[in-house]
């Protein structure tokens, strides 16, 4: 779990966008603003992995992800909240907690990507490849 974490955590923090941000940002407004965008861009970028692997699956599928889902979406919202407790001091909670946010987002989005995957006409092919 560590090792999917830190790989997520450098998913996130590759991030040009952030990146370049980062770069310019001056003040904590400025930093976390910076996390905000960065949180938005992996969001949408789970909504569009979403939209494509539900839309590969059959109705008792679809109905136990989106339960899945749902409990997972409850989990973000709550996700990383240690660092904006102020423990950590002001980069805790405007930079850190969106790092933390967006990593817990990418490793979804590789869990929801390799279902995606395992699913259509080259379903048997790739769990043959997956259990060589």
């Amino acid at each position: 779990m560590f090792v999917t974490l830190a790989l997520a955590a450098a998913l996130a923090i590759a991030d040009d966008g952030y990146h370049r941000c980062m770069k310019k940002a001056v003040t904590n407004p400025d930093f976390a603003a910076c996390g905000t965008a960065l949180v938005l861009r992996r969001d949408a970028e789970l909504n569009r992995v979403w939209k494509a692997a539900y839309a590969r699956l059959d109705a008792p599928t679809r109905q136990a992800l989106l339960a899945e889902q749902r409990l997972w979406i409850a989990f973000k919202d709550k996700s990383c909240g240690y660092w904006k407790t102020g423990s950590y001091g002001r980069e805790g909670q405007t930079v850190h907690f969106y790092t933390c946010r967006a990593a817990a987002i990418d490793q979804r989005i590789a869990y929801l990507a390799d279902i995606g995957n395992m699913i259509g006409p080259d379903r048997d092919k790739d769990i043959a490849t997956r259990r060589e």
